[in-house]
């Protein structure tokens, strides 16, 4: 979508408001699940609930890899952070995501060596100046970093370092929304799908939505015109009766996805299951490094046992908001003694997170109001 002037905008939004409005039947009520991170920034931030019609819910799942990375995956990074000899080499948004007992910030505070990065090739850079030292990075992410993160590790490998590993523990969206259906735990409707993570698999992928579930879903971009574009687009497909993957950011995303990506996927990684916080084991829905970069997994080549079960928050219901099950208001810490100066739910930390947002744009602006 060509970039608009703000009175374009405008008139784009009015425009697509009153289709939406043309397609909805009063009285119904239609929960369309967004699976990004940054779309629910987008959707806060614009405030898109509250110019939708009553009856149409966009409610937020699982789309935030800080906020799904689970509790056991954070006890073993601050089991490495406790070493000596290492040094952990992570993304800024993970230094406050919580384990059983602390966080990243806590063991920093206690001497542990963490080394905030912008871009995981700069791993390279700390293992060539810290010969001496254990270079763990923390390897989290969605599709969308998962292939920057493939073209590190190889790499890493082809520099022949041997100071530098990875913990890896990428989650990928199709087989999360494909549970989501399957445990039919909450309505949904339709899903607002990523643009991001889409940019890298395409459109294909998603194809068993419709085939095989009957939901109609659709590719969406970041501005608010694009995300109603999108609900547009899943509206007609249930007035059709006829259910499809919609694609309304053609501009950035193609049917095929970005191949090379894929490729450089398929040669580092191998498909696993995976454990989502608040959520549990998801068949098929992880990466773990494939036999030809093995010698790169730190669990592997440094292994280590957690001596204290990993617990969930008590009173926490991230896993609750991630499914869409609850607004993050409903959970009974929420604006309490969650919040995200301290935050006790890992929905809470990442700036993509449903609590952080919901609390930034609703809880704590005092400027919205929100209809129950």
């Amino acid at each position: 979508m060509k970039k608009l002037t703000l009175q374009e905008k405008q008139q784009t939004a009015e425009a697509l408001l009153h289709r939406i409005k043309d397609l909805h039947t009063e009285g119904e009520n239609i929960r369309l699940m967004e699976v990004c991170g940054t779309h629910t920034v987008a959707i806060f931030r614009e405030g898109l609930r509250q110019v939708l019609p009553k009856g149409i819910e966009l409610v937020s799942g699982p789309g935030c890899p800080v906020c799904v990375t689970d509790q056991v995956y954070m006890d073993k990074a601050l089991v490495y952070a406790g070493m000596d000899d290492v040094i952990i080499a992570t993304f800024g948004d993970m230094l406050k995501v919580p384990g059983s007992y602390s966080s990243l910030t806590e063991a920093q505070t206690k001497g542990a060596h963490i080394h905030v990065i912008y871009t995981p090739l700069e791993v390279l850079t700390l293992g060539k100046q810290y010969p001496h030292k254990k270079i763990v990075f923390l390897a989290i992410g969605f599709e969308t970093t998962i292939a920057v993160i493939g073209a590190t590790v190889k790499a890493v490998a082809e520099a022949g370092l041997r100071n530098v590993f990875f913990l890896v523990s990428h989650k990928l969206v199709p087989p999360a929304l494909r549970a989501l259906l399957d445990r039919q735990v909450g309505q949904i409707d339709g899903f607002i799908l990523p643009g991001h993570v889409s940019v890298i698999i395409g459109e294909q992928p998603y194809a068993f939505l419709p085939m095989e579930y009957a939901i109609p879903s659709c590719i969406a971009g970041f501005d608010g015109v694009e995300v109603l574009s999108a609900v547009l687009n899943i509206l007609e497909q249930r007035h059709r009766g006829r259910f499809e993957v919609g694609n309304t950011y053609h501009s950035v995303v193609m049917q095929e996805g970005n191949l090379v990506a894929q490729q450089l996927m398929d040669e580092v990684y191998d498909i696993c299951d995976d454990t989502w916080r608040g959520i549990g084991v998801i068949p098929n829905s992880g990466l773990k490094l494939s036999e030809a970069y093995a010698h790169l997994d730190v669990e592997k080549m440094i292994p280590i046992t957690l001596d204290k079960p990993s617990l969930d928050p008590k009173g926490c219901q991230c896993g609750r908001v991630l499914q869409g099950l609850i607004k993050p208001n409903e959970c009974p810490l929420f604006g309490k003694a969650c919040t995200p100066d301290h935050a006790i739910g890992a929905c809470m930390v990442s700036v993509e997170g449903s609590c952080a947002a919901w609390y930034k744009y609703g809880y704590a602006s005092g400027g919205l109001s929100w209809e129950e």
